[in-house]
C-alpha cells in the first residue's frame, strides 16, 4: 500500500509540475502584456508550485525519503515567502501609479480552468501523502489547493476590473495572493503542514 502510495505522489507530483509549467507560461506572458499586478502573481504562484512539487519529487527519488523530509519542506516555505515579497512590492506599486492594469481574455479563462482542475489534483495528493504519512508531500497539496482559492482571488479581481473598470481590484487581488503566500510559508517552515490539511 505504501508502495503504491509512492507511486502516486510520484505522479501526481509530474502532472503538478506539467499543468504548473503551462499555467506560469501563460499567466507571466498575459500579466506582463496585460501590466496586471495578480496576473503576475498569480504566475510566479506556479513558479512557487513547481519548486515545491519539485523538491517533493527530490525527496521521494530517494528510498529514504523520510529524511529529506525536513530540506523538503523549507524550500517549499521559502518559495512562499519570495512569491509574497515581489507580488507584494509589485502591487503596492501598482497602487501607487505604476501602471494601471488592462483587460485580459486570456487570464480570465486561465483562472476559470485552474478554479477547475487545481481542487482535484489537490484532493488525490493529499490522499496519496496521508497514505504514507509525509508533511512534505501534504504542504505540497495545500500549495496546489491555496492555487484554488487564488484562482478565484485572480477571476473576481481580472472581472472587476473588465466589467467595471475598477483598476485598483487588480492590485489587492494581488495583495490578498501574498498575504496567503506568507501564511502559508510560516506554516510550511514550522512543518504544521499536516494539522492544515486535517480537514
Amino acid at each position: 500500500m505504501t508502495a503504491v502510495a509512492v507511486r502516486r505522489i510520484r505522479w501526481l507530483v509530474g502532472a503538478t509540475i506539467t499543468y504548473n509549467v503551462v499555467e506560469a507560461a501563460v499567466a507571466l506572458t498575459a500579466g506582463t502584456v496585460a501590466s496586471s499586478a495578480a496576473l503576475v502573481g498569480f504566475g510566479l504562484d506556479s513558479v512557487v508550485e513547481v519548486a515545491s512539487a519539485t523538491a517533493v519529487a527530490w525527496q521521494f527519488s530517494s528510498a529514504d525519503h523520510e529524511r529529506r523530509e525536513k530540506t523538503a519542506l523549507r524550500v517549499i516555505a521559502v518559495s512562499f515567502f519570495a512569491l509574497a515579497a515581489y507580488v507584494a512590492f509589485d502591487a503596492v506599486r501598482a497602487l501607487l501609479g505604476a501602471g494601471e492594469a488592462d483587460h485580459s481574455t486570456v487570464g480570465l479563462v486561465l483562472a476559470g480552468v485552474s478554479l477547475v482542475v487545481m481542487p482535484v489534483l489537490s484532493f488525490a495528493q493529499r490522499r496519496a501523502a496521508r497514505e504514507i504519512g509525509s508533511a512534505s508531500a501534504l504542504a505540497d497539496s495545500k500549495q496546489t489547493l491555496l492555487c484554488t482559492y487564488l484562482s478565484a482571488v485572480l477571476l473576481v479581481g481580472l472581472a472587476l476590473n473588465s466589467l467595471f473598470g475598477w483598476t485598483w481590484a487588480d492590485p489587492i487581488a494581488a495583495l490578498v495572493i501574498a498575504a496567503v503566500a506568507v501564511k502559508e510559508g510560516r506554516d510550511a517552515w514550522r512543518g504544521d503542514a499536516c494539522g492544515c490539511c486535517a480537514s
